[in-house]
């Protein structure tokens, strides 16, 4: 996964730094495997705007991916590896041997022409989706259920990766990209390797139209607003604005907003990193 960095030949060249996609083989995606995507521009039924900074950007394809790998030992050939607008992840094109095609997360080293497969003996090669009661301690996965036959729903953005730590019980103990260790069902599923992209964080837009192209509009900052509009505005010259906080005064650094009686806090064995 290599970056290119441009001369500064202009000043909206003069920090982009993007990804190469010399990983890309396939730039028009599979059409059977993909869906519109109406854009709202932040308006509700009524057109009435409900979420700011919503707006514009370029038209694209909503792309059906597999979180759910439930087609158990069926060999599956990697037919390309693509980009997908929706997600920070390349996706692969999986061809299987009964004929049917599907998406799926690409894991980090997936080369075309390599097989994959899922279900219960399964070797723990890179792309295999496995049960987490028969993956071996250690290994880096991703793509992992939160409930059996769910599909994945965590560990899928960029270069992520969580690592099966030990097992108890019936559960599996995981240690998660923020440093959480929680307990997992042994009876989820979860795909072998580190999720491809792993330079996704280094990129660098270089200038504002990049994210009109996404679909952003301009943030106005808080400190810039009046009083009557955001707890950090008002104040004569350019006041600081207080202390950091969100529009409808929830504190922005060091306040924790999870619930204290949240069902799940008895699967957290140790909690994230500060």
């Amino acid at each position: 996964m290599a970056l290119k960095k441009y001369k500064p030949t202009t000043p909206g060249q003069r920090f982009k730094v993007i990804s190469a996609f010399d990983e890309i083989t396939q730039s028009t995606p599979e059409k059977s495997l993909t869906a519109p995507k109406r854009r709202t521009g932040g308006r509700n039924s009524e057109g009435k705007m409900t979420m700011r900074y919503i707006g514009g950007g370029h038209k694209q394809q909503y792309r059906l991916i597999d979180f759910k790998r439930d087609k158990d030992d069926i060999p599956g050939v990697v037919k390309s590896i693509e980009y997908d607008p929706n997600r920070t992840a390349r996706i692969a094109l999986i061809s299987y041997k009964d004929g049917e095609k599907r998406y799926i997360i690409s894991p980090h080293g997936l080369k075309v022409g390599q097989t994959v497969v899922s279900g219960k003996g399964v070797a723990p090669d890179i792309g295999n989706a496995l049960y987490l009661s028969e993956i071996p301690f250690g290994t880096i996965i991703h793509n992992v259920e939160l409930r059996p036959g769910q599909g994945a729903k965590l560990v899928r953005s960029a270069g992520n990766s969580a690592q099966l730590m030990s097992r108890d019980g019936k559960f599996a103990i995981l240690k998660m990209p923020s440093g959480e260790t929680r307990m997992i069902l042994q009876t989820c599923k979860a795909t072998i390797g580190m999720v491809s992209n792993p330079d996704h964080n280094l990129e660098s837009s270089g200038k504002a139209g990049r994210s009109r192209w996404k679909g952003r509009r301009p943030r106005t900052r808080g400190v810039a607003m009046n009083p009557v509009d955001h707890p950090m505005g008002g104040g004569e010259g350019r006041a600081s604005g207080g202390h950091p906080r969100s529009r409808k005064g929830v504190p922005a650094k060091g306040y924790k907003t999870r619930a204290r009686k949240k069902a799940s806090n008895k699967y957290i064995v140790e909690k994230r990193k500060k």
